[in-house]
């Protein structure tokens, strides 16, 4: 039998229910956590809006949160991404890994590419340096949205034992 040494979970600014049970046994685990969607399937790169279409095989046509009404919603934590780029002379996607990054050294996101620009814009993530303050500020300003629609269908969640 091996250590269990990692655990891939959905996180993100906009998926943060690992934080209530997960992350905590985590940490009193020591175990790390690889995050998958860490941009939210996209969405928190600022590149998706209520205007994007999705090829017809996308799987994000089906998605609760990708819907008009719930993006319209959720664009709230897109606009608070923007603002902290902005002051970080970064992008929305590089805030929104950097954030991840600095929430325990044992969190590890990956994102997900097929573009090589994108990738690199991705590992710009890892110069961007949050003060104490900022995080607080980053988090609790991220906990005033209210992210509108379920992750997945209800067929997807109960794949995912959700």
């Amino acid at each position: 039998m091996q250590p269990l040494t990692a655990v891939e979970s959905e996180y993100s600014l906009w998926t943060r229910e690992p934080e209530r049970e997960l992350i905590p046994t985590l940490e009193e685990l020591g175990i790390g956590l690889v995050p998958f969607s860490p941009l939210g399937k996209g969405f928190l790169t600022g590149k998706i809006d209520v205007n994007t279409t999705f090829d017809k095989n996308d799987g994000r046509n089906k998605l609760p949160r990708f819907q008009k009404d719930a993006m319209e919603a959720n664009m709230a934590l897109v606009h608070l991404l923007h603002q902290v780029a902005e002051s970080k002379q970064a992008t929305p996607a590089q805030v929104a890994l950097a954030w991840l990054l600095a929430q325990q050294p044992w969190i590890v996101p990956i994102p997900g590419t097929t573009k090589l620009s994108r990738l690199q814009e991705n590992m710009g993530a890892e110069k961007i340096v949050f003060s104490p303050s900022e995080m607080k500020n980053i988090t609790m300003a991220a906990d005033q949205v209210q992210i509108m629609g379920n992750r997945y269908t209800p067929e997807l969640a109960k794949r995912a034992g959700l």
